[in-house]
């Protein structure tokens, strides 16, 4: 299925993933996302909506955006029809500037967790590396992260895991209960492997992932292809 996906992207020319795709692709790998929908029309993303059930997500859908958020083209939390029209109106409007064959994806607004990002690249001297740090406004703040070469055992992943200056946050602080650890360490091990089987990804981001006292979620992913 990974291949199937990447395969398909290349016969279109490009070599970045829409989240959908990104996100069927880390799906089929045994991550834990939040389904994107791609939709083209407002109508679609209403009646999409009505399906997944409320509150849902709209996100632009193009190539030209790297960064969704900065740009715009993330709405959160809606709450019924009327705000998801709008929603694509104006996420449609202010991307067709840059893409005018921009669509939009639907998602179901994901419970809170604490948030942390995964990702992987292929670094040109050591070749593929994977990444686990704190998310959300702890990234900036803290730049706690770290980094181990492909391909990682159960060891290593837990290691990375409690390794972070700020694993006490994931292992419960005051009002905070602790997190699945084991399933941050499964998608670790989940993203070691796409790396080491699938050659041809240059780049993959998982940001954020919430993490909850059981289990995790991917709420948003990013691959880039050689």
């Amino acid at each position: 299925m990974p291949g199937k996906i990447i395969t398909s992207a290349r016969k279109l020319g490009r070599n970045v993933l829409f989240e959908d795709e990104s996100k069927a692709l880390a799906a089929a790998a045994g991550i834990p996302v939040v389904e994107s929908y791609a939709v083209a029309t407002e109508q679609e993303a209403v009646a999409l909506a009505e399906l997944i059930g409320y509150p849902a997500v709209l996100k632009v859908r193009s190539t030209a955006f790297s960064h969704k958020s900065d740009t715009g083209g993330v709405r959160l939390n809606l709450s019924g029809s009327d705000d998801v029209r709008r929603a694509f109106l104006e996420i449609t409007d202010h991307a067709r500037k840059e893409d005018p064959h921009v669509n939009v994806t639907v998602q179901r607004m994901a419970e809170q967790g604490v948030e942390v990002i995964i990702g992987a690249a292929v670094d040109p001297h050591f070749g593929p590396v994977i990444m686990f740090g704190l998310g959300g406004v702890f990234t900036e703040i803290l730049d706690d992260h770290c980094f181990r070469m492909v391909p990682v055992d159960r060891a290593e992943v837990s290691a990375m895991v409690r390794s972070l200056r700020g694993s006490r946050l994931l292992q419960g602080y005051r009002n905070v209960p602790p997190v699945d650890l084991g399933a941050i360490e499964d998608i670790l091990t989940a993203v070691s492997d796409l790396m080491q089987n699938y050659q041809e990804i240059k780049e993959l981001d998982l940001n954020p992932v919430a993490v909850y006292p059981r289990g995790a979620l991917a709420l948003d992913a990013r691959v880039k292809l050689k």
